[in-house]
Order: structure tokens, then sequence, then C-alpha cells
């Protein structure tokens, strides 16, 4: 019987019985490979021979509380749920030289009393000396393997001088009794399904870093991210020196957390206090610019949103965002327009979110309105008030989840007053920091810009 041809998508991992130009699922031009499947003969079920099968009571497996593994950067272990699980398969994706390697090898620190293994396959030996000598306080015991052949490093992860193991790059790796070229669909994806294999069946945790395309998805076929337990986001601009690492996938913990670090001349710092890195140095008031309370998983961060309304010279305004949702922008302005009469069919909307930070929190809506009106009216939003609120398609300011510690936040960097919606039933006091309560849109705007 011959073997069956097929193609698969270099981008997203789509296949599809016969080649084309243009991938039908992610819409890339010339990415469909050829790959070759090796037919196997069905065998006929026999009831009468059943295998031995070991089943296990959930009464007889042993657990701890402490069974989590401190990596020593606590916006990591923030990231992980806490810190790595035992027998997990973690993979670390991000741009070239966002930092990847350099966050793995300085977990290292911490983890070298597990006995960490780091394979590299895209760097040599003498270069990794070179990243850890700049680091600094890199373990001179550290295990290091130069190596790309997937059952030489299966063995090594295998031994017992290996309790966890850091595999840069899974794009690198390959296997023998495959002809795909390494980075290919088919070896990102049977490699990383033996790894995975062998970090169940050992009980060791392995990571795995990845390469993002250019649209900033994960390389490789899309369901390497449904084998692997977490998967870790590091991202960053080249404009600025921080750095952000947020969970796609996770199955630890929860997937709203993030990571800040900062990209120094000696590694990956950690940020402590984001809110700070995220507002800017401005001194005085201007029109378009607020400061909103946004919540990341646990915790509250204080940024700041620009907005930039102008006459449009074109039929069809533009709507463009940098960090917010732009579907969400467009729903803001209908209701300004609805309930507030504001003229913003006319005029160009620019929404930007101060220092690349991307947004999700619906309680940023009512800062985004008063942006967007104190752009419209040149009026500026004093420079010591924070906008916390959702907003409702009749024009409601909506409750929002944390309110208390967003006030606490504010309340801490020293900001004279804070908009909250009237619907919070929280009673909610402070000494240092005046709280308003606001229950429809324009009430808030007119508190706001009065």
């Amino acid at each position: 019987m011959k073997n069956k041809i097929y193609y698969v998508c270099s981008n997203c991992g789509y296949q599809s019985a016969k080649w084309a130009g243009k991938c039908s699922s992610c819409g890339e031009w010339g990415t469909f490979e050829q790959e070759e499947e090796v037919s196997k003969k069905s065998k006929k079920l026999d009831l009468k021979k059943r295998p031995k099968v070991n089943v296990t009571k959930l009464s007889e497996i042993e657990s701890s509380d402490d069974f989590r593994i401190n990596t020593g950067l606590k916006e990591f272990d923030r990231v992980l749920g806490g810190g790595i699980v035992p027998g997990s398969l973690v993979l670390i994706a991000g741009d070239p030289g966002i930092g990847k390697s350099t966050l793995t090898l300085q977990i290292t620190k911490s983890i070298i009393k597990h006995d960490p293994l780091y394979i590299t396959g895209e760097e040599s030996l003498g270069q990794i000396k070179h990243r850890a000598s700049r680091l600094k306080d890199i373990p001179e015991n550290l295990k290091l393997l130069a190596e790309t052949d997937l059952d030489k490093i299966i063995n090594a992860i295998s031994s017992d001088e290996c309790k966890i193991a850091i595999v840069d790059s899974i794009q690198s790796v390959y296997m023998d009794n495959l002809d795909s070229t390494p980075g290919s669909v088919v070896q990102v994806r049977e490699c990383t399904s033996r790894l995975m294999q062998v970090a169940k069946r050992l009980n060791k945790p392995i990571f795995i870093i990845g390469h993002v395309n250019k649209e900033g998805n994960i390389a490789g076929p899309k369901m390497l991210e449904h084998m692997v337990d977490s998967v870790l986001q590091f991202e960053g601009e080249k404009e600025y020196n921080y750095r952000i690492l947020r969970a796609i996938k996770n199955r630890y913990g929860s997937t709203n957390e993030i990571g800040i670090f900062e990209m120094t001349s000696n590694g990956l710092r950690e940020v402590t206090n984001p809110s700070e890195l995220f507002l800017s140095n401005r001194k005085d008031a201007a029109p378009g610019v607020v400061t909103v309370a946004s919540t990341e998983g646990n915790r509250p961060i204080l940024i700041e949103i620009q907005a930039l309304v102008s006459p449009t010279g074109f039929s069809v305004p533009q709507r463009t965002t940098t960090g917010f949702d732009n579907r969400r922008l467009q729903m803001i302005i209908a209701v300004l327009e609805k309930r507030l009469g504001a003229n913003l069919f006319k005029h160009d909307v620019f929404v930007n979110i101060a220092g690349g930070l991307r947004v999700n929190d619906t309680s940023t809506d009512l800062g985004v309105a008063a942006a967007l009106i104190s752009s419209l009216h040149d009026n500026a939003v004093p420079r010591d008030t924070v906008i916390v609120g959702e907003i409702g398609l009749t024009g409601e300011v909506r409750n929002v989840s944390q309110i208390e510690q967003k006030v606490k936040e504010s309340e801490k960097l020293g900001f004279k007053k804070i908009i909250i919606p009237e619907i919070n039933k929280s009673a909610i006091k402070s000494n240092k920091i005046e709280i308003v309560k606001v229950g429809k849109i324009s009430s808030a705007l007119k508190e706001i810009l009065k």
C-alpha cells in the first residue's frame, strides 16, 4: 500500500490533500510543504486478549502543598501560577532577540539545586558562556549541552544528573526517522510530542523555547499549543526596555496574570511597581490624556490613555488603536454620539495606551471616553484624577471588579481624585483621595471636565 501524500502549511499547520499557492486558513502564500504519511494496517479488535493495565486509585496518589519549584523570579512564578510544576511541559514563545534565552538562563540561579540542564541547539557553548558572564551570578556548575538530535537530548534528560530541562529552541531539534527539515511542521509536532511523553513519564519539568511568525503567532502547528501544559508569550516593543510575560494557556494557574521585566545590561530586572512604569512624567495636564486604573490578574495597574481627535480629510474617518480593542472603541464612539451628541463621525480618532501595554479590562471604557471628549473639545483632564468605569450601551457607568484595589493603588501613587461607578455597593472610604461616584456617562464627563 502506498504512503499517503498531503500538504501542510508551515505557518499555521493546516493540512490539505492538494498543493495550493495560498493557505485557505491563514492566508499566507507559498507555505505548503509536502509530507508523507506512512500507512499502517489496522488491527482487528480481539476482546478475548485484553492487555494488563495498571489502574491507580485517587487515594493512592501522594500530594503535597509545596510541590511547586520557585524560579527566584517572582514575576515568572506569578505567571506560572506559583512556580514550576514537576512533570510539566512549558512553551516560552517570543520574537527573536526579545530575551527568551536570557530569561531561562537567569532562572537557573535559583533552581541549580534541582540539577537543571540547559540544552542549546542554536548557539554554541561559547556563546552561552559569554551570555552567562554578562548576566553575572550564573552558577559555574550549570550543565550545558549543545545538541539538536532528539534521541540524544532525551537520553540526557533521562539521566539522573538532570531534574529540570530547558530546550532552546524546539525549531532546531530534529528526529532522524523523519525526512522533514528541522523547524518544519512535522518535526516540531513530533519532537514536542516525544518531549511531552518524557516529561510525564519521568515527572521532570521541561521548558521549550519557540519562535513566533511575523504576525506574532507561535510558529509551528496550531496543535502545538494544545500539546503543552502552559504557553507563555514573552513580548515587548523595540522602543522600550521593558518586557511583558503573559500566559496564553496555563493548566496550573490563571491566564490573566502578567509578569513585567526591564531589560538591562546585566539581564532582566523585575519591575515591582508597574504603575510608575506605564505613567509618563508629564508635569502639566494635556487634552486627550487621562489616567485609568486597570487590573491584570490580581494586580491593579495605573496606565495612561492618549487620544487624538482631529477633523478627517476622508469620506470614511479613521479609527486607529494601539493597545486597545478597536471594536470596543467603535462601541464607545457610538455611545458618545448617541447619548451625548458628540460630533465624532467627521473626525479621525486615534487611541494609544502609553508604554505599549495591551489592555483588555473593560474598566478603562470611561477613561477612553473622557480622553476622546477631552481631545475633541481641547479641554484637559486634571492630571491628579484617575477614572474607572465600564460603559453600557444605554450610557450608564457599570460596575467594575476589584474597585478597592484600584482605589488603594491610586492613593498610593499620590492621586487626589478617583471617579468610580455609582453602582459599586462596597463602602469605599479614604482620607487621602477624593472618591466621586457617577451613574451616567454624562454626569461623569461633567465631573471630569468641569
